[in-house]
């Protein structure tokens, strides 16, 4: 509790806006698919469409908002804007009269996302040293991840126990989305981050980066190439047994997992070497994709899925600190940017690479695959050096 204490207000108060926006957010998420489809009729294709589009959408502007954020200087502007956008849009899912509608306003607050997460990330960066900055970091996932556990168990309360119907429970999320935003313009003041800045180092390009951070940017995009949707472990699940009314209690125990463990993480990241935890996280993945591969029965599941969190754990918050780490203060929303959109964008192909090795050869060979480029990368990551990282 103290060493939460000595975080900087601005780093509590923006996981204070991720904890009630995530909440919002995964009240929504789960029950979106049943709505399209029981209520409006909408096909699965569309369904799909939707998903596409909106995360091809946020990774394209998490990119560009960066990049504004440095040649701006409007961090906290850029910030609130997003989630300002978010939290409008999804409560107004509810009042949708068709599946273009809900495209419509999906596609909004995913657009907020985008405009929110490079510049919020280089706020985190810019009021924290290196010798607090993955605890920082860790925090903020942490809030995140609680977020999603609560809402997750809100909506299954609100629907299960209260009897409300869908389309009343989406408006209900309207709540703690105005709460995100009273977070955030309360707690989170001026910063370091909010500098216009006129440097020729500010532009869409890695020119003005070092190697060591593009070496970086392609590390982490060749794991995520292997980093497919977790919604595979969960076909997996179902396939040794796991019945559907026991999905949302796995779910909230990984997502339970990495609310406890991303602060220690952080924090060990701090006193050591950000590498050694990421390469620790993503060992534990690799590890954990060839245990689902040869799984077989319900324990092995609840098992694997328990040691999944820790992967979450180990990399949500300290991947984003060592790119603080290796780029200036100038360009970090920018960094930031490049970053989230490598992540981002590389989701879908990951995801139809594992659909497809899936279906034509098996789940030891769609997994094995992802295990394999965790293997890979995590001697890649070796090479990346940074001044002040021992490691």
């Amino acid at each position: 509790m103290k060493a939460l204490l000595r975080l900087h207000p601005a780093v509590i108060f923006l996981g204070v806006t991720s904890l009630f926006n995530d909440f919002s957010s995964e009240i929504i998420y789960p029950l979106l698919p049943l709505f399209l489809t029981g209520t409006l009729g909408a096909s699965f294709a569309f369904v799909g469409l939707i998903e596409g589009i909106a995360e091809t959408t946020s990774s394209l502007l998490k990119l560009f908002s960066g990049y504004l954020s440095d040649k701006t200087g409007k961090k906290k502007v850029l910030t609130f804007s997003g989630y300002f956008v978010s939290n409008i849009a999804r409560p107004l899912i509810g009042l949708a009269p068709s599946p273009v509608v809900v495209l419509l306003l999906r596609f909004a607050d995913r657009i907020g996302k985008g405009v929110r997460t490079s510049p919020r990330d280089a706020i985190l960066a810019s009021v924290t040293d290196e010798g607090s900055r993955g605890k920082a970091f860790g925090f903020h996932r942490s809030m995140d991840n609680l977020g999603a556990l609560l809402g997750a168990f809100a909506g299954f309360l609100l629907m299960s126990v209260a009897g409300l119907d869908i389309r009343t429970i989406f408006l209900l999320v309207f709540i703690p989305g105005i709460f995100a935003l009273i977070s955030l313009i309360l707690g989170v003041k001026s910063t370091p981050a909010d500098i216009k800045t006129e440097s020729k180092k500010v532009s869409l390009s890695l020119k003005p980066f070092k190697k060591d951070f593009r070496k970086y940017l392609f590390t982490v995009g060749l794991f995520t190439l292997g980093n497919s949707s977790d919604a595979f472990l969960l076909l997996k699940a179902k396939e040794c047994g796991i019945a559907d009314k026991f999905v949302p209690l796995l779910w909230m125990l990984l997502s339970l997992v990495r609310t406890l463990f991303s602060v220690p993480a952080g924090i060990v990241s701090d006193r050591i070497s950000r590498k050694k935890v990421i390469i620790t996280g993503w060992i534990i993945y690799a590890a954990v994709y060839i245990g689902f591969a040869y799984s077989t029965k319900m324990w092995h599941i609840w098992t694997l899925f328990c040691i999944y969190g820790f992967y979450y754990a180990l990399t949500e918050g300290v991947e984003k600190a060592f790119v603080a780490d290796l780029v200036s203060e100038e360009v970090r929303g920018t960094a930031y940017g490049m970053y989230n959109f490598i992540v981002g964008i590389l989701a879908l192909p990951s995801s139809v690479i594992c659909g497809l090795l899936w279906e034509r050869f098996g789940s030891l060979y769609a997994l094995g695959f992802g295990a394999l480029l965790a293997v890979v990368s995590s001697f890649l990551l070796m090479s990346v050096r940074n001044e002040k990282d021992k490691g």
